[in-house]
């Protein structure tokens, strides 16, 4: 698994949870505490990384 997308905040986390999953990418989501929240990181295995970008807009020009 790669780090693929850092979520601003848990509306964003959501989102791009819901269009991996609806895209059918596998991803696993990790978190730790930082400061006065929480930090997450979505991780995406190598070969679904452009088909990930492609369902959270990343990358359109």
């Amino acid at each position: 698994m790669f780090k693929f997308y850092d979520p601003k905040d848990e509306a964003d986390l959501a989102r791009v949870e819901n269009a991996l999953k609806k895209g059918g990418v596998e991803y696993f989501v990790t978190s730790c505490k930082a400061g006065s929240g929480i930090v997450a990181e979505i991780e995406v295995a190598e070969e679904d990384i452009p088909k990930a970008e492609e369902l959270i807009g990343i990358g359109k020009s």
